[in-house]
């Protein structure tokens, strides 16, 4: 099935002559009636009723009528689309994540590369750290927007930082340590913990939410999947968290303490080359001066 047979379909079926419609296609009558024969055969039934003096729909040809339209419709909507006048220029720029969080510091960034570069279509992924780097070193990303990995992991990549993210111990408002200037990691050995998942986290988290684990038992752990559940745990007050500033959202009930003796951490993008790809060499300049 073809959209010219259903086209000679349409036509017959409009004006009940075969010889009109293939007037109207510009088409011969004998081609109109090969057409319709062969829509006939695959349908294995008869559209229309023919005889020397009228052709009238069958009922099988009146139930086909309405596909034949709707898929005609969809076949010249479909060619409309990429016969328009309009510039076709489609940039692509493909970004992967490791939470919303992150995603979304990244919004004025993303704001200005669009008055820049109209053409331009962002693909934004939040992807599980054990697969992003896989993901950017086959192509299918053009760059992993997150936290600096230790250099103990072997990243195909190279690392542009945006700006230095302070660690916070994430705690209820109403806890004994949310009214403290600051507060030490041994500190919070005590406490329970509200941890990411660890395909949820990066090396460096993991490794800072292992320190703070030490031997304890899983007990004391509320393991979760992103940093806003961390945040809803630890504002019902069952335990506290150890996060980056820039992933704990803004909610009355929670509490930041400034860690006392920890560095903070890099937050930037990991990319294989800015080389032959200016979209991606134009969003880096606009995250750099949006975090500066």
């Amino acid at each position: 099935m073809n959209t010219f047979q259903l086209s000679c379909f349409l036509a017959v079926a409009e004006y009940l002559s075969f010889a009109r419609a293939a007037q109207q296609l510009h088409v011969t009558h004998p081609a109109v009636s090969q057409q319709i024969q062969s829509l006939e055969k695959e349908l294995n039934v008869k559209l229309f009723q023919r005889t020397t003096r009228s052709v009238k729909l069958t009922e099988e040809g009146k139930a086909f009528l309405n596909d034949a339209r709707q898929i005609v419709a969809i076949s010249d909507r479909a060619k409309k689309r990429f016969d328009s006048a309009a510039p076709r220029d489609i940039e692509t720029l493909a970004l992967g994540f490791y939470n919303f969080p992150c995603m979304f510091t990244l919004a004025d960034a993303l704001e200005q590369l669009r008055a820049e570069r109209p053409a331009l279509h962002p693909r934004l992924q939040v992807i599980p750290f054990q697969h992003i780097y896989r993901l950017l070193e086959e192509g299918d990303l053009d760059a992993v927007v997150g936290f600096k990995e230790p250099s103990s992991v072997k990243i195909a990549a190279v690392y542009k930082e945006f700006a230095k993210v302070p660690l916070v111990c994430v705690c209820s408002s109403r806890h004994p340590l949310a009214g403290q200037a600051e507060v030490t990691l041994d500190a919070l050995k005590q406490e329970r913990l509200a941890l990411l998942v660890p395909p949820k986290a990066s090396r460096s988290m993991a490794q800072l939410q292992g320190q703070l684990m030490g031997d304890r038992p899983p007990s004391e752990f509320y393991f979760c999947e992103s940093a806003e559940s961390i945040s809803v745990l630890v504002s019902a007050g069952y335990g506290i968290s150890v996060l980056p500033d820039l992933l704990v959202p803004e909610m009355p009930l929670i509490a930041r303490v400034p860690l006392a003796g920890v560095e903070p951490t890099s937050f930037g993008i990991y990319y294989r080359s800015l080389q032959g790809n200016p979209a991606l060499k134009a969003f880096v300049a606009c995250a750099k001066e949006c975090f500066l």
